[in-house]
């Protein structure tokens, strides 16, 4: 990470020079240290990308009970991350345009502060919601333009750095729902308070971007503000359709399972605090397999074959679910974590579905925003068939069966070809 970058993708800090670098004297790359400061950046914010989400898990019913939510307004709940993820994820190439992709994700680390904050405290459904939805705005954007800054500062290693922010995105969400309860519990036993001292992590990641508020340099290397390039019709790409499928129904999976696997757990007869543990187990697989998945994947003409192992560790961990929850729950843990790591096999195949840093910000706004909006009525709908069948069958079932399209989705989207080609 610490070399020179290729001209072409090459970002600096410092004011433009005059004239047209020649062939013999290529314009020299990032200093090692601003590649070390978006390194840390890149990582801090990968930290806070999840907290919000399975924070709550592990106090959902307490959640539920403080603000006397019912079953189906916790799947609304539950709904709400992807909602906004598909609804803001849209604003991002915009938004990044303008300002620059840096201080967009900056921004975005200070939203996902205040909403942190703020929402345990507004008092109410509707204040927790709003809240709620600052930090998931926060969240969005830099979900986004996540892959866009890996492939505009480290051109020739997006895989390796995919995987290093994979790695501790997986990481913050495993943290956040293996010490929420003992968080809670030490500080006083308040949900309140449990959820809110996130907040605190969001705020050290606001710190690394600010150096970069001046970076203006748009998406594609131009001035921010500057006219966009040509835009892709992305919308006539099959890969790009096939990912966004893809995208989507991967997130429908790890929603649910962020939102209501711990609930599954406390049906089964494990108290709360094993219920988040396991939940931490679940996401703490992504934290190795998250930096590996991207490096093997990143090396291989298709990724299907990965599709295929993930899929079908995720079909053993359902069956597992529903068969023998409390006696084999670590196994179907550790087999749905490993499922969950289609995240970043999906960010990964992104990066590399497109050959530029334009390319990269278009495909991965429409192929997130569009899979959040397809995935919003799965963490909903299983709140509403848990409420009305009074138990977890249909809910296991209808989560196996979303299982077959997202690995047909994903053996497409991992065909060895670029949106570029096909539009």
């Amino acid at each position: 990470m610490m070399g020179f970058m290729r001209h072409d993708e090459t970002r600096t800090l410092s004011p433009p020079t005059t004239g047209t670098p020649t062939p013999e004297k290529p314009a020299p790359g990032p200093s090692p240290w601003v590649l070390r400061i978006v390194t840390v950046g890149l990582v801090l914010a990968a930290l806070n990308l999840r907290p919000a989400i399975t924070s709550l898990g592990p106090l959902l019913e307490e959640v539920r009970d403080g603000l006397h939510m019912s079953g189906s307004v916790a799947g609304v709940l539950t709904s709400v991350p992807p909602l906004c993820f598909a609804l803001f994820g849209f604003t991002a190439p915009r938004l990044a345009r303008r300002f620059g992709p840096t201080a967009v994700v900056c921004a975005g680390m200070v939203a996902i502060t205040a909403g942190l904050l703020l929402r345990p405290f507004l008092g109410g459904t509707a204040g927790f919601l709003a809240a709620s939805a600052l930090a998931l705005m926060g969240i969005a954007v830099s979900n986004v333009l996540m892959p866009v800054i890996v492939k505009r500062w480290f051109p020739d290693r997006v895989g390796t750095v995919t995987g290093l922010y994979s790695m501790a995105l997986a990481l913050g969400t495993a943290l956040a729902a293996a010490l929420t309860v003992p968080l809670t519990d030490a500080l006083g036993g308040s949900w309140r308070t449990g959820l809110a001292v996130w907040a605190a992590l969001a705020a050290v990641a606001v710190l690394p971007w600010i150096p970069f508020l001046k970076d203006r340099r748009g998406t594609a290397g131009q001035p921010a503000g500057a006219p966009a390039p040509p835009v892709l019709r992305i919308t006539r790409s099959r890969t790009s359709w096939a990912l966004a499928c893809f995208f989507g129904l991967q997130a429908t999976a790890a929603y649910i399972t962020m939102g209501w696997m711990p609930q599954i757990f406390r049906d089964a007869g494990l108290p709360a605090g094993t219920a988040g543990v396991l939940l931490a187990v679940t996401m703490a697989m992504g934290v190795p397999l998250a930096f590996v998945i991207p490096r093997i994947a990143s090396r291989l003409r298709t990724q299907g074959p990965i599709v295929l192992v993930l899929s079908g560790c995720g079909l053993l961990g359902y069956a597992g679910l529903y068969l023998a929850p409390a006696g084999g729950a670590w196994l179907w843990a550790l087999l749905l974590g490993i499922a969950n790591c289609a995240f970043p096999l999906a960010l990964t195949m992104i990066g590399m579905r497109s050959r530029t840093g334009a390319g990269v910000v278009r495909l991965s706004a429409f192929a997130q925003s569009t899979g959040y909006l397809l995935s919003i009525p799965g963490p909903l709908l299983v709140g509403v068939l848990y409420q009305h069948s009074g138990g977890w069958g249909l809910p296991l079932a209808l989560m196996a069966c979303l299982l077959v399209p997202q690995t047909v989705a994903g053996m497409l989207a991992g065909r060895d070809r670029t949106i570029e080609d096909e539009c």
